[in-house]
């Protein structure tokens, strides 16, 4: 299945999954996983600095998320729509900022 949005940071990343739906999620982030959330702010940099490549419901080429993502040098697909209800932990895809498009590999695991 491939997911569109919009190329907000060039590049490609693999990796699993981690949907984080708040900052009391921040925890079960794991370094070089890839972010997938509705929207960022400043307090979620952080996560973004860990990341493989991030991905966002919601957002544009100058959303802080992609503006970030871009500082980091890490792919970026923001304005996903429906990215946190399709998505799911430990799924791995493939994330491509330059086209915009996010290619689940496999199904996360039971």
């Amino acid at each position: 299945m491939i997911i569109t949005g919009i190329a907000a940071s060039p590049g490609t990343a693999e990796g699993r999954i981690r949907v984080i739906t708040s900052l009391d999620d921040f925890g079960r982030f794991g370094a070089g996983e890839i972010l997938v959330c509705r929207t960022t702010s400043p307090a979620w940099t952080p996560l973004l600095s860990r990341a493989a490549a991030v991905i966002t419901e919601v957002g544009s080429r100058l959303a802080h998320a992609a503006i970030v993502a871009r500082e980091l040098g890490i792919p970026a697909v923001v304005g996903a729509d429906r990215a946190m209800s399709i998505l799911r932990d430990g799924q791995r895809a493939r994330v491509d900022g330059t086209a915009g498009t996010i290619m689940i590999m496999e199904a996360a695991a039971r």
